[in-house]
């Protein structure tokens, strides 16, 4: 039935089938997969003060959306005889459609990643789901049948949503006197802790204190040695900003609890800054780095994961203008003085007090993770490896701060050869040869080739470090980061190759008679290949392989012109370079062949085995293969 017709017939029961992720998901929690039954209630709660937040934001447009009901709570109830546990607010609340499309279906990207990542192992499982916003499906944890009833601030009318969890559940209209959510959980035998006036309260100060509006619950008290409650509200929770209050008031259980708050992460993070600056720009901000990246990290037009506050007020979640893009893994709150409470995503855009903050924020935030490089390596190896290729993006966007983030970039090199990117800038330079003007590096679309690239052949023998450079956005980084601490980055695959004084006299002499032996050589191979190649010439790179392809000076390299053509874009026509080794065995082959054909063979295969050396995809793979088959046979 669609929602039109289920509108029409008022009260009229719909059953409607989950989303097959969402099934998949109602097993998982069914069975246990949170370790501490407890989170279903932080869970809930949270959901409850973010629909708060909700209503204060649409009604700084459209203040009638309070209708008489400005004092925002969460109210949390029980009934012992019912077997019921409730929690209930008077925020946002939701229409028929908005319940159809936030419990029905998982809407956030990343759904399809999060599934594939399932392992089976319930440990190991349970650590996904908190970066997916599924919070409210735990309540079927503790739950056999969950109803929840919900009305939207400004409609009249309400909906009733309810499901036992086994793979869809029913809509009906309802009656219900006020805006927001009731939630209610009837719950499975053995759950009975969550019946307790003093276990909830427990678990509400445990999980839930910072949340910034009051969380109540009835006052109990003790008749004919049973707990009865009374009518008399209790707050239960602190209910004030944690970022507020002082660092010294905040104990480290908290601060990972808010994180958890914010993010919707069921880890701790893994660092956090909390500072208040005073001024000409008055703001406090508690910002956290998770230790653990979202599936949709790349996804570069998701939204970022910073709440804007003003004067305590909610304003936006996800305010873009607050965080740089590189910078899109943060996590916490921003909550300013210097902001009119009624802000627009307009006056974010052009605001001098927001670009003030948000170069604030980035330099405590880069300054706490160069304390981490600096005082906890292993906690800097594993932020790294999370969310290092995000940083990566850094110096092309924040031009400020090009020099910071480059010093908090890790690579891969040929001092170990290893994958693992624990190469700092810094650590490269202390390494350097006397006589070394230059950080060379090579970029490849694999570790594995970028790492058996016959450019590195000479660097190798003279021992000289090169950075092993594989990641994709390396050629976007390179682009802005060319050089570090007065040194240049340069490529050993572009432009012709001088190590200047890392290069004996002697050395150099030997190169100059080569190339003048090989002169003819050269011109032959150049006008065999004609169009295919810009040039040939002797190489100064290689001593094990017969011959490479480089890049000219001002031209893409080959790697980055095969990303731009995997993505669909268009690359600048260059045509490479050939380099040939003439002290090899295949070119002196050549070099002594008297057949026409025969050489034009050798010579062509002696290209296309450059391209294939570095990761490069031949144009015409039969011909390669015949031509092969004919220099075999």
């Amino acid at each position: 039935m669609s929602t039109e017709a289920a509108q029409k017939n008022s009260h009229q029961k719909e059953s409607m089938a989950f989303q097959a992720e969402v099934k998949q998901l109602l097993q998982l929690m069914i069975h246990s997969l949170y370790s501490n039954k407890e989170i279903v209630l932080r869970e809930l709660i949270s959901n409850a003060s973010d629909a708060a937040d909700k209503l204060r934001f649409e009604a700084l447009a459209n203040g009638a959306l309070y209708k008489n009901d400005s004092e925002l709570k969460i109210r949390v109830a029980f009934d012992r005889d019912a077997r019921t546990l409730t929690i209930s607010d008077n925020g946002i609340g939701m229409s028929r459609d908005e319940v159809i499309a936030n419990i029905g279906t998982i809407a956030k990207s990343g759904t399809k990643e999060f599934f594939n990542a399932l392992t089976g192992d319930q440990a190991k499982d349970a650590n996904l789901i908190g970066q997916f916003g599924v919070g409210f499906y735990s309540a079927f944890i503790i739950a056999d049948k969950v109803s929840l009833t919900t009305r939207r601030a400004g409609a009249t009318e309400a909906v009733r949503w309810e499901s036992a969890g086994e793979g869809e559940f029913t809509l009906e209209d309802a009656d219900k006197a006020s805006r927001g959510t009731d939630i209610v959980l009837h719950l499975r035998e053995g759950e009975d802790e969550f019946l307790s006036d003093w276990k909830l309260k427990t678990i509400i100060r445990k999980y839930s204190d910072h949340i910034i509006l009051p969380i109540v619950m009835k006052k109990t008290e003790w008749k004919d040695g049973a707990e009865v409650a009374t009518d008399e509200d209790e707050t239960v929770n602190k209910a004030s900003a944690l970022w507020a209050r002082s660092k010294n008031d905040i104990t480290e259980e908290e601060y990972q609890e808010f994180y958890k708050h914010v993010s919707h992460d069921f880890e701790n993070p893994l660092a956090y800054t909390h500072s208040r600056v005073e001024g000409k720009q008055e703001y406090i901000s508690l910002l956290y780095i998770p230790g653990k990246a979202p599936f949709d990290l790349y996804d570069r037009e998701r939204s970022h994961g910073i709440k804007l506050y003003v004067k305590r007020v909610f304003i936006m979640e996800d305010a873009e203008k607050l965080m740089p893009q590189y910078l899109r893994f943060v996590r916490g709150v921003i909550d300013t003085s210097d902001l009119p409470l009624n802000v627009s995503r307009e006056i974010l855009q052009s605001s001098r007090d927001v670009e003030a903050i948000k170069a604030g924020s980035v330099k405590k935030l880069l300054a706490l993770l160069e304390d981490m490089a600096e005082n906890k390596p292993e906690d800097y190896a594993r932020f790294y490896k999370e969310f290092g290729r995000v940083l990566k993006e850094g110096p092309g966007e924040d031009f400020a701060n090009k020099d910071k983030i480059a010093g908090l970039l890790r690579f891969a090199s040929t001092k170990a050869d290893s994958d693992e990117q624990n190469v700092s800038l810094k650590d490269y330079l202390s390494r350097m040869q006397p006589e070394q003007d230059a950080i060379y590096y090579i970029t490849a679309d694999s570790f594995s080739a970028a790492q058996h690239s016959p450019h590195l052949e000479i660097f190798r023998k003279k021992g000289i470090e090169v950075l092993l450079m594989s990641d994709r956005v390396d050629e976007w980084l390179l682009g802005s980061l060319t050089e570090f601490e007065g040194k240049k980055l340069q490529s050993i695959a572009k432009g012709d190759l001088d190590l200047g004084k890392l290069e004996s006299d002697t050395e150099k002499e030997i190169q100059k008679k080569i190339e003048e032996e090989a002169k003819t050589l050269v011109e032959k191979i150049k006008q065999t290949l004609g169009e295919q190649v810009k040039d040939v010439r002797v190489t100064h790179r290689l001593t094990d392989s017969p011959a490479c392809l480089v890049s000219d000076e001002n031209d893409l390299s080959g790697n980055l012109a095969r990303i731009l053509k995997s993505a669909g874009q268009k690359a600048p026509e260059a045509k490479p370079i050939l380099e040939i080794n003439p002290t090899h065995k295949l070119v002196k082959r050549i070099e002594a062949e008297s057949a026409d054909d025969v050489f034009s063979n050798l010579a062509h295969v002696l290209f296309d085995q450059a391209l294939l050396a570095e990761g490069g995809t031949l144009e015409d793979p039969a011909s390669f293969v015949k031509r092969m088959n004919s220099l075999i046979s």
